[in-house]
């Protein structure tokens, strides 16, 4: 038998390089897709909330200090937006958002390949929604005085319904069994 002809006889089964194309880099690209897609979603919401409010930027200043500076946030003192705590907060905010992007993809591939897995996710995504808001009441709880919470809870739910929208695109035949 010739070489080309073992080549030919080793053939895989199709859903095993389906599965396997699958965990490579079409899975982290549709998870950073995901991120991008939330992160800009809630970085506009909150440059539209804020510009109504009169103060354009000011969410990303405000996080922006908590985060590089952890000034100000404790007393009455106020926060200027500058270019660079914008830039800086929401550099950061992007990759925090295409990391989970990356995992809620890698997730849903698990729940798409085990069907029992997939209440989990569910499960996951509504722990982590609230476990974010309450989280942040008690650990950034400066932040959060100056930041309307409603304001903050609509954000990342919005964020999080766009993520699922660019989640669900690569996985319309998922199924969810408890």
């Amino acid at each position: 038998m010739s070489v080309h002809a073992e080549a030919l006889s080793e053939t895989k089964p199709v859903g095993a390089e389906r599965d396997a194309a699958r965990e490579g880099p079409a899975v982290y690209l549709e998870g950073i897709t995901a991120g991008l897609v939330g992160a800009s979603i809630i970085a506009l919401w909150f440059l539209l909330v804020d510009t109504i409010a009169g103060r354009p930027f000011y969410t990303p200043a405000v996080l922006g200090a908590a985060l590089f500076r952890d000034a100000g946030l404790t007393g009455e003192g106020t926060v200027t937006p500058s270019l660079e705590l914008v830039l800086g907060f929401t550099w950061v905010h992007y990759l925090i958002f295409m990391l989970i992007g990356v995992g809620a993809a890698r997730l849903l591939d698990l729940a798409e390949h085990n069907p029992n897995a997939g209440f989990g996710v569910v499960i996951f995504f509504a722990v982590f929604e609230f476990g974010f808001l309450i989280a942040s009441m008690v650990f950034a709880e400066g932040v959060m005085q100056r930041l309307a919470w409603p304001a903050v809870v609509v954000g990342n739910l919005l964020a999080a319904a766009g993520m699922c929208w660019s989640l669900w695109r690569h996985h319309r035949g998922l199924t969810i069994e408890p």
